[in-house]
């Protein structure tokens, strides 16, 4: 046999054999291993997923790492910032220009929302050093306002108490009024009252309250007994004309009573008080004279005050924020910081921004508070129960 003819044969022979086995392979002649094992498709793609979240997560591990992350987006990361700042020191924020201090604290819930808007900044700037920075609002937020995310209610309570803002320019006051008895409250104070509307309220409200009291714009109703009532000053009428009004002018405009409710459990101080507006305007800023000094004056009576059982309903034009009320947060507590649901907001009523409107306790344990439904104020009505 000639070489060449001996080659051609022998590769001829590879040939044989490599296709033996491949058949072999084909018909299950070689055993196959399992998916577990990492080899055939299955283990393939198990690897290939692993494979993936290691490299994502090695990735993501070395863009942090890199300089270039925290170098970017250091206007949202000022701002995040910033915006801890001013959630964490709103009380040192100076009232000298325009109340700003108070302004900002009037608001201060809502500032909160700025925080999915720098969040989402950082995210498209892909910037860390901007969400690390936002951890600061966020924990300064949870910490003034986390509590009211929760419901804090509780069955049962001895009385309940439903405070209104019946609007002077209420189109049907009877209504209201229906409405507010439907509540079940024992006692209900309503504030700005007007001379027209106030038979209305007084026909309608005597079929579920057999008690009242009403003195200048501010009532009381109750289904227990009253007694010691009487006009509360807080300095309204203010200035030097104030001494040159007759008595019987200055009790038509008044803006606050105090009496005492009969209970089974013991007599309640209820103070009822509508204290003066709060007004943004473009020259002077956030003008809250009148209400400010109506709520030093409110303070100093409520502190004063020798019941042991004292419940505060109104429209105080503010929130509990605002440092301006810090002479009545020092001596009781709101019933919806306690009891509430949420953030309890009742004004404007089309779309509340603001809690205005007041359930202030001391010496009793509010159980429940809630806000009832619109009617026609633009105030909502805010109702609590308690017991002692």
């Amino acid at each position: 046999m000639r070489p060449e003819d001996a080659a051609v044969t022998g590769s001829e022979r590879g040939q044989t054999v490599a296709q033996v086995d491949t058949e072999g392979a084909g018909q299950g002649g070689t055993e196959r291993r399992t998916p577990s094992g990492g080899d055939g498709p299955a283990g393939a793609l198990l690897d290939s997923g692993a494979g993936t979240w290691r490299a994502r997560i090695r990735r993501a591990a070395c863009a942090v790492s890199r300089p270039e992350p925290w170098k970017r987006g250091l206007v949202i990361t000022v701002l995040a910032l910033l915006l801890g700042l001013l959630l964490l020191l709103h009380a040192r924020i100076p009232n000298r220009i325009g109340n700003v201090g108070s302004l900002v604290e009037t608001f201060l819930p809502w500032w909160g929302v700025f925080v999915p808007v720098l969040l989402a900044g950082a995210l498209w700037r892909r910037s860390a050093s901007a969400v690390v920075a936002l951890l600061l609002p966020v924990l300064v937020w949870l910490n003034l306002f986390g509590g009211l995310l929760g419901d804090k209610s509780h069955q049962g309570g001895d009385l309940t108490i439903v405070e209104h803002n019946v609007g002077a320019g209420n189109p049907d006051p009877t209504g209201t009024a229906r409405d507010l008895a439907a509540s079940g409250a024992d006692v209900l104070a309503l504030v700005e009252l007007t001379e027209k509307a106030r038979g209305a309220y007084e026909e309608e409200l005597a079929k579920a309250y057999r008690y009242h009291a009403v003195r200048g714009t501010v009532g009381l109703w109750s289904k227990l007994p009253l007694s010691d009532t009487r006009q509360v000053d807080i300095l309204t009428d203010y200035g030097p004309l104030a001494a040159t009004k007759p008595a019987d002018v200055r009790a038509a405009y008044a803006r606050a009573l105090r009496t005492t409710v009969a209970t089974d459990r013991g007599p309640l101080a209820v103070y009822v008080a509508h204290l003066g507006s709060a007004r943004v305007n473009p020259r002077v800023g956030f003008w809250t004279d009148t209400r400010d000094r109506n709520a030093q004056a409110l303070a100093k009576v409520l502190s004063a005050e020798r019941n042991r059982r004292v419940v505060l309903l109104g429209d105080l034009n503010g929130t509990m924020d605002d440092r301006a009320f810090d002479g009545i947060t020092s001596r009781m507590r709101s019933a919806q910081d306690v009891a509430g649901d949420g953030f309890g907001f009742t004004w404007p009523a089309s779309f509340p921004m603001v809690r205005i409107d007041q359930i202030m306790v001391r010496g009793v344990t509010p159980e429940s508070s809630w806000v009832l439904p619109a009617g026609h104020s633009d105030h909502l009505p805010v109702a609590a129960t308690i017991s002692w």
